[in-house]
């Protein structure tokens, strides 16, 4: 098959949507298929290194997030003569923007089966940036149109499903998972990392995304204010808020105690981060599957996540990882529960291992299935009528 994803948010950027579309294109090229990636324009060196191909557009530096870029792939002579040039047979959309509007324009052209995956909070999104609740309403709403101008609707999550149908989004939504990259980690790579951060104490706590508010980073430095014992809190990202953040350490009295690693993207510098970690604390609220969480228990770290997140789906308490509520003091009384009996977490974490994370070879088998029956009964006369329950 010739596929055409379409992302506002790809390489050298590796956040969830990022991660996925780079997956996706990786799995499904070496399988065989001929995949293109349409993103913003950004330098993510020579691209004959990919098994797939980057059709990029000119892209302007964000705002208020300056390691994204957003552009208008329409208003982009080349990028449209490229698209042009390429006899799809599949569009995925993962973005309702710019670049999910231009999937869905390609699809109409072309006639082409269109899906669209519905991966993030769009409202909190929108409301962080405009600070108007009114305006992160009506925003919403036209992120749940979008969807239903799709022929079929993909959500990473039970959570991120339900989300989209409160947007407005009638149409039915299918729950396909994320997959995980499998832990390489060795004895020597973790003790770089352990050197290379001064990660002399422990326990270390560990927390991998956007330093960002939205991901619930104040629970987690109040909670680590509450903490009776010595500990390592490491953070390992960037985002807008990375020096508020350092402020709000300072006034609490930890920030001796707090790490920002940056951005990391080598892959087995991260893994061996996990491995290091006794525990991954993420009680996000805005995330709606939490790849982190599947990629700490990769690497046989449990974590701690709030109950009915998102990020806590595959998270049975006690058993593979923790819940806790949405509070500081209850994530800082489960911190120290599960590191109570140093053997038990180490069988948590082992649980996790066999547990959560799911190839992404077997992911992505699933969407090429699915991708497969769409094209083969597709009709763009019947374009309202949707597509024939077989598997659903």
């Amino acid at each position: 098959m010739k596929i055409i994803q379409f992302s506002d948010s790809f390489l050298p950027i590796r956040d969830g949507v990022g991660n996925v579309v780079y997956q996706y294109a990786v799995q499904m090229s070496e399988q065989g298929h001929e995949v293109y990636v349409v993103a913003p324009q950004t330098d993510t060196g020579f691209n004959g290194k990919y098994p797939f191909e980057i059709i990029d557009y000119v892209g302007f530096q964000f705002a208020s997030m300056k390691s994204y870029k957003v552009g208008f792939p329409a208003l982009d002579p080349n990028c449209q003569q490229r698209l042009n040039m390429i006899d799809a047979d599949i569009v995925h959309v993962h973005t309702p923007f710019t670049a999910g509007q231009a999937g869905i324009a390609y699809a109409q052209n072309h006639k082409v089966p269109i899906i669209g995956t519905f991966h993030s909070n769009y409202y909190d999104d929108i409301l962080q940036v405009t600070g108007m609740e009114l305006i992160a309403t009506v925003g919403s709403k036209i992120v749940g149109g979008f969807y239903n101008k799709c022929d079929e609707v993909w959500s990473v999550s039970k959570t991120s499903r339900k989300t989209l149908k409160q947007y407005g989004c009638i149409k039915p939504v299918r729950v396909m998972e994320n997959g995980t990259d499998s832990c390489q980690v060795s004895q020597q790579d973790i003790e770089k990392v352990r050197q290379e951060f001064g990660l002399t104490e422990r326990p270390i706590l560990l927390f991998v995304g956007q330093i960002n508010w939205k991901k619930n980073i104040r629970c987690i430095l109040e909670a680590a204010a509450l903490l009776p014992f010595p500990f390592q809190l490491v953070f390992a990202g960037t985002g807008p808020h990375m020096d508020e953040i350092r402020e709000l350490a300072i006034s609490l009295g930890i920030s001796g105690r707090v790490i920002f690693t940056g951005f990391i993207q080598e892959e087995k510098r991260k893994n061996a981060l996990y491995a290091l970690a006794d525990l991954f604390v993420f009680p996000s609220l805005y995330d709606t599957s939490g790849l982190v969480v599947r990629e700490a228990a990769a690497a046989g770290t449990p974590s701690i996540t709030v109950q009915k997140s998102g990020a806590a789906e595959c998270i049975k308490d006690g058993e593979n990882g923790f819940l806790c509520k949405d509070s500081p003091e209850d994530l800082a009384a489960v911190i120290v529960h599960a590191l109570e009996d140093p053997q038990k977490l180490q069988q948590i974490g082992e649980a996790a291992k066999e547990t959560i994370p799911i190839p992404w070879k077997e992911t992505t088998a699933a969407a090429l299935k699915r991708y497969q029956y769409l094209v083969e009964n597709y009709d763009p006369s019947k374009k309202k009528k949707r597509v024939k329950k077989k598997s659903e």
